[in-house]
């Protein structure tokens, strides 16, 4: 059985058009980073200090 993840929407995410951006994050042992508008589809993961080191760099 695949694990559920709690997934948050960031607040720079836009509106509900098809043409906003729309960001999800789901921390577990990598940070999975997904399309809120494509959720059954691919996501992207990282290992906690290199998502660290991207959110120091946005800083």
């Amino acid at each position: 059985m695949a694990k559920e993840f709690v997934w948050r929407k960031s607040s720079y995410s836009g509106g509900s058009s098809v043409d906003d951006n729309c960001v999800e994050v789901a921390f577990s042992e990598t940070v999975r980073v997904r399309d809120s508008k494509n959720a059954p589809g691919p996501e992207l993961g990282f290992s906690v200090g290199a998502w660290r080191a991207f959110l120091i760099s946005r800083a």
